[in-house]
């Protein structure tokens, strides 16, 4: 019997309502958005359950996205199924590290409105973000690295679908030299700001004194993390790698390569949508994957608790 991975989505993924049942039939889900309202001094509640705008604006999607995801963990978490392993995309890394058990709900909740806040600022004109479809990776960054001007490779999400940061005008130009290196697309993305590139080093700066005054615990549950792919047991390494990662590429299909050879062979995606899906599916089509993004969905996690304990007791 396989190992079990906890997954959480990046920004991007939120839609209105999100999270609106699970609130709706929980009392722990309740206490969850109340909890991120009072922490993060943003109603968000009005972001996830009413028609607004504001949800897609960084410093807002952020907080709404992870309370959702919080508040869908712990149902998942109240179901009996324990992983072996989590990880997160980006904003999702945070989700992992609250399963993790190494940070209380509260104080992730003060530190992603701080994080959303300082990316928003950090580079508020003239960066771009671009999606490059059916290159390798070594071929994108040997662009990237032969353009002049700031332009990286923002996520490595899977097999044939990368993103690359940066300014614009270098974006645009990488994006070209793409094309007719073979990719099948690059297309822009409409985002407000050069993610993880290193025009965002100032967030890591402002991230780096919020996190001074942040109390770890001991890691329960190992994550993997966007910055070195690599599985973080050790909580003296969670606060280098939180700041790093705003202006570090997201390694994820590295990341789902490691949950594999580690044993890994189901995947529970917890969170609006069914992108992390995709991306493992992308990476190996033999991977199981539940996704948990409605209450009924929980219900799914039911045959896979019976599964494990049916292997138990052979």
């Amino acid at each position: 019997m396989g190992r079990i991975a906890f997954v959480f989505p990046g920004q991007g993924v939120q839609t209105p309502m999100m999270g609106k049942d699970f609130y709706n039939n929980s009392g722990d889900a309740r206490y969850i958005f109340k909890l991120a309202c009072e922490a993060s001094k943003v109603d968000v509640e009005r972001l996830c359950f009413t028609q607004n705008d504001d949800i897609n604006i960084t410093e807002y999607t952020q907080i709404a996205l992870l309370t959702t995801e919080i508040a869908m963990l712990n149902e998942v978490m109240k179901k009996g199924i324990k992983p072996d392993m989590c990880a997160g995309l980006s904003l999702g890394e945070y989700a992992a590290l609250a399963a993790s058990g190494a940070m209380e709900f509260k104080d992730i909740f003060e530190l992603i409105r701080i994080r959303g806040k300082c990316m928003q600022e950090a580079y508020p004109t003239g960066g771009a973000m671009m999606a490059v479809l059916g290159l390798e990776s070594e071929v994108v960054e040997k662009i990237c690295d032969e353009t002049e001007g700031i332009v990286s490779i923002a996520n490595d999400n899977c097999p044939g679908q990368l993103v690359i940061s940066g300014e614009e005008g270098p974006v645009l130009a990488a994006g070209e030299k793409l094309i007719e290196a073979g990719a099948k697309r690059c297309i822009r993305l409409n985002v407000s700001g050069p993610f993880h590139s290193k025009l965002l080093s100032p967030a890591g700066d402002i991230l780096s004194e919020a996190l001074k005054e942040k109390t770890l615990g001991n890691i329960m549950i190992p994550y993997v993390s966007n910055t070195t792919a690599k599985l973080v047991t050790d909580k003296s390494m969670i606060k280098d790698l939180l700041i790093k990662q705003v202006s570090s590429t997201v390694r994820f299909r590295e990341s789902i390569l490691l949950m594999c050879q580690m044993g890994v062979d189901t995947f529970v995606e917890i969170g609006p949508g069914k992108t992390i899906a995709g991306f493992i599916r992308k990476t190996d089509r033999d991977l199981k994957v539940i996704n948990i993004e409605k209450y009924e969905d929980l219900e799914k996690l039911d045959e896979l608790k019976q599964s494990r304990r049916e292997y138990v007791e052979l």
